[in-house]
C-alpha cells in the first residue's frame, strides 16, 4: 500500500512527467471539398517547420467509405538548396495512390503520376 508521503511525493512529480505531452500538443486543421470531409492533424511539437508524423482522415460524402493515412508537411527549398522554405501543404500514400492537400485548399489524387481528382474546398 502507497504511504501518504510517497504519494505526495508522487504528485509533485506529475507536471513534470506530463510537460512533454504538452509541448507535443496535435494541430489539426479541416478541409471541405463538395466530395470529401478532411481532417488533417500534424503530430509534431508545435513550431517544427517540418513535419514527418501528419495524419490524414478524410470521409467520402458520396459513399460514406473513410481512410486513414500517414504522411508528411511539404515545402519548397531555400536558396542552399536543404532548408525548407515556403509551406506548400502536406503529402500522403496509399500504395500507388499520392494525396496531397495543398497550402491554397485543394485536394489531389494521383494515380502514379495521373491526377485522377482535384477539388477546391473551404478550410474549417
Amino acid at each position: 500500500m502507497l504511504n501518504y508521503k510517497k504519494f505526495v511525493g508522487l504528485l509533485a512529480l506529475l507536471p513534470i512527467a506530463t510537460l512533454p505531452l504538452w509541448s507535443q500538443a496535435a494541430l489539426a486543421e479541416t478541409l471541405k471539398t463538395k466530395s470529401f470531409n478532411i481532417s488533417i492533424t500534424r503530430n509534431c511539437p508545435e513550431g517544427s517547420v517540418t513535419c514527418n508524423k501528419v495524419t490524414y482522415s478524410g470521409k467520402n460524402l458520396k459513399t460514406g467509405a473513410s481512410i486513414r493515412l500517414t504522411g508528411k508537411t511539404i515545402h519548397t527549398t531555400c536558396a542552399d538548396g536543404v532548408t525548407p522554405c515556403r509551406f506548400l501543404g502536406y503529402e500522403f500514400r496509399n500504395q500507388q495512390y499520392l494525396y496531397r492537400v495543398t497550402e491554397d485548399g485543394r485536394l489531389q489524387v494521383y494515380q502514379g503520376k495521373k491526377l485522377i481528382l482535384e477539388e477546391r474546398g473551404v478550410r474549417g
